[in-house]
């Protein structure tokens, strides 16, 4: 965790020293565009190019044991079922790559449901499920309170994103 914070950070600080308050949402994209054929950035897409797909099978694997056990725990346990889910995942973020104009959308969308319920919503039920306190403690009420404020700003989020998709 401390060394992949240490290349994004490094990483967003140098990108944000070259082109300050033009900095690209991909930031290869920007300094391919002012550096088309340095080598060093090339080496770099590569690089990246090489850990997306080497990161591919790792985030498949859980994604499709989820989308197995969800849907499909009724039936045995077959490698058709299993390639067929494999493909339809790898169909679905093909498109995603394909149609998506900018992965800030992506990240948008992913950072306001999910930061939010991981921050505030979940903790909030974990507490009001697991307590044996009465349900009007000051505790379970701060709980409570955590939960509706964490779906209020997951929800205000997401309708901000959307809306700045409509606006542009």
């Amino acid at each position: 965790v401390g060394l992949s914070f240490l290349i994004y950070f490094l990483s967003a600080l140098f990108g944000y020293l070259t082109f300050y308050d033009k900095v690209d949402s991909e930031l290869l994209q920007g300094y391919s565009r002012y550096l088309p054929h340095d080598t060093v950035i090339m080496t770099v897409k590569v690089a990246i190019l090489f850990a997306v797909l080497l990161t591919v099978p790792l985030i498949h694997f859980p994604a499709r044991k989820a989308v197995l056990m969800v849907f499909f725990s009724h039936l045995p346990v077959s490698w058709i079922c299993h390639i067929l889910v494999t493909l339809t995942l790898n169909a679905v973020v093909v498109l995603f790559a394909m149609y998506v104009p900018d992965i800030k959308n992506i990240f948008g969308v992913v950072g306001s449901t999910t930061s939010t319920c991981l921050l505030f919503v979940y903790p909030g039920l974990f507490y009001l499920k697991l307590s044996r306190e009465d349900f009007l403690s000051r505790q379970k009420l701060g709980a409570f309170a955590l939960v509706i404020f964490g779906i209020c700003v997951g929800l205000l989020s997401l309708v901000l994103i959307i809306f700045n998709w409509i606006n542009e």
